[in-house]
């Protein structure tokens, strides 16, 4: 029965640190190196983009989207340009025309940007990454990289690490 309990408890351990790294990932930014290709503008509600099959039905709002292609991978990822306002995660953004104006500015130039974002891109799931800020990008620039994130994996690393040593501790010690 204690061998049942020790398993348990480490699949819970395991869990936990599986759902955490999962919410640094989402939340926390990303960076891109990118060339804009277009933008877009759609009406959305509470139910998503507004559409014969989808009226409205609540508050409106325009939500901007970016489209992009990377030259060396020849991938093209769509972004969501939104305002967060108070709400989670906390960017605090309320600038997204302007934002989707400079990117825009880019595209005519057809300026390589480095795009800061958050999210997931699945398109199974209507899930693409949350456009955070947009700014260009030199030769020379080194692309910026995500440190916040990387010390909080090390952190959780270690506390699983720890964890599971505490569990076997425990309950190794009884033998």
């Amino acid at each position: 029965m204690r061998t049942v309990i020790k398993w348990f408890l480490m699949l819970v351990l395991l869990s936990l640190h599986i759902v955490l790294v999962g919410v640094v990932n989402y939340s926390f930014p990303s960076y891109d190196v990118t060339n804009i290709t277009s933008g877009d503008v759609r009406r959305v509600d509470k139910d998503g983009v507004i559409s014969a099959s989808n009226p409205a039905d609540g508050e409106i709002r325009d939500v901007y989207y970016l489209f992009t292609s990377n030259n060396a991978t020849e991938k093209a990822i769509q972004y969501r340009n939104d305002n967060t306002g108070w709400g989670y995660p906390f960017y605090f953004k309320f600038n997204s025309g302007e934002i989707q104006a400079r990117a825009m500015a880019f595209a005519e130039k057809k300026q390589t940007v480095q795009i800061k974002y958050y999210g997931w891109n699945a398109p199974m799931f209507n899930e693409e990454r949350k456009l955070v800020s947009v700014q260009a990008f030199n030769e020379g620039d080194s692309k910026s990289l995500p440190i916040v994130s990387y010390i909080l994996y090390a952190f959780f690393a270690l506390t699983f690490f720890l964890g599971l040593q505490f569990i076997r501790g425990w309950f190794d010690s009884g033998k």
